[in-house]
């Protein structure tokens, strides 16, 4: 490490999304330690697409003042509204279009200044910014290592197929990692190879591989397996050179990272007054939503079951005004029956403090990554809900090799 850390920036590239800033902003605080200066770079979404949590990024931002925070402007005519694509592969494609302003905004720093460039598995594709200038690239990965195991691994299963991943019956092997169904994956790379979004994400992924170093969101005595077969390349892919794998978790984001004004969220005082470990906590992360159905099975077995609850349901599928349509969506008179003993929050809720708190007995989760590592380092069991993205492989690893959830 140089000695005169106080002159150089390391800059982080992260794509955004409530999962990948949080970790990212972790990250930040530990160059911070280590005596950097640190700047997080981030994209405006535009027209047509979510904003991907923008209240709770900015409350990032407000609470770490030593993090600087640089947002790029929509890029014009980006409205996406009305295309008719997924909007992750909109997305994708937009953040690849931003490698211009990417450089630009490098290039205006000093070059003696610029210490590193830090990007996320979705944002890969600015190696080629870090190349150009040139500065180090790494990829910080903040799913589980298993996670990028396959993302290591996939593009050579996926190179010469001619039929969708889908069709697979048997397991697929992975190094380092279960037997899995094809199922389990992410659905996007289920589809056929050519299929314009999977080959996009896949070469993405391509270039994760292509960095100097790739800092990983987990510890090794946690996920030794992938861990070790990505600290061996010749076997994990064959005639391929990986970089260097680092573990640097559990990065476990604290509320006073997401409470500017520092005050206490009023789950915790209703959590105050419950026994210790009497409460099971539900919550199904920043993007997660649940149609009315499976809410309203959901409310009927909270009250059947007499359970004291904490539920965070912020968002219903498929509705506009989430708040105003949640009491619809309920069983009439679930609120007023269940008062007593549980609380609905329409909002936010301070989920590390929650898992902290000596009430809390179990944690109903969607298994992003985040909140798996979240829910292991407060020591409360899980009870696996996954809905998109990894949490599915997440849901294997928390259930079979960790063993901390059903």
């Amino acid at each position: 490490m140089p000695t005169n850390t106080k002159q150089q920036t390391v800059v982080l590239y992260p794509f955004p999304g409530v999962g990948h800033v949080v970790p990212m902003a972790q990250l930040a605080k530990v160059f911070l330690r280590h005596g950097y200066d640190v700047t997080i770079v981030l994209i405006q979404p535009p027209p047509g697409l979510a904003d991907f949590g923008a209240s709770v990024i900015d409350r990032i931002a407000a609470s770490n003042p030593a993090i600087s925070f640089h947002v790029f402007p929509p890029i014009s005519g980006t409205d996406l509204a009305g295309s008719g694509k997924n909007p992750l592969l909109l997305l994708l494609q937009l953040m690849r279009r931003y490698n211009d302003a990417l450089e630009t905004f490098l290039r205006s720093m000093p070059p003696c200044c610029l210490h590193s460039l830090v990007t996320t598995m979705f944002t890969a594709h600015a190696v080629d910014v870090g190349t150009k200038l040139p500065v180090p690239v790494y990829t910080f990965f903040a799913p589980a290592a298993a996670t990028l195991a396959v993302v290591a691994q996939l593009p050579a299963l996926l190179a010469g197929r001619t039929t969708p991943l889908r069709e697979l019956e048997t397991p697929l092997e992975f190094l380092g990692v279960p037997p899995l169904p094809a199922s389990l994956l992410m659905p996007e790379v289920l589809e056929h190879p050519d299929e314009e979004l999977c080959h996009t994400i896949v070469n993405v992924w391509k270039r994760v591989m292509e960095a100097d170093g790739v800092p990983v969101n987990t510890f090794e005595s946690l996920e030794a397996r992938p861990v070790q077969a990505l600290m061996d390349p010749r076997r994990c892919v064959p005639g391929r050179a990986l970089p260097p794998v680092y573990c640097v978790g559990p990065l476990v984001c604290e509320s006073a990272d997401l409470l500017a004004d520092q005050e206490r969220h009023q789950c915790l005082a209703w959590l105050d007054l419950q026994p210790e470990c009497s409460v099971v906590f539900l919550c199904f992360g920043s993007r997660g939503s649940l149609s009315a159905e499976p809410l309203r099975e959901i409310a009927v077995g909270l009250e059947k079951s007499g359970q004291r609850f904490l539920w965070v349901l912020p968002t219903v599928a498929g509705t506009d005004d989430d708040s105003k349509n949640l009491d619809a969506v309920l069983p009439d008179g679930f609120l007023e029956r269940t008062k007593d003993r549980g609380l609905v929050v329409k909002s936010w809720a301070p989920q590390v403090d929650v898992l902290r708190h000596q009430a809390t007995g179990a944690f109903v989760t969607h298994c992003g990554w985040n909140s798996t590592l979240e829910t292991i380092t407060a020591g409360v069991p899980t009870l696996c809900w996954p809905l998109y993205a990894e949490q599915m492989l997440n849901k294997v690893l928390a259930t079979v090799d960790m063993g901390i959830g059903d």
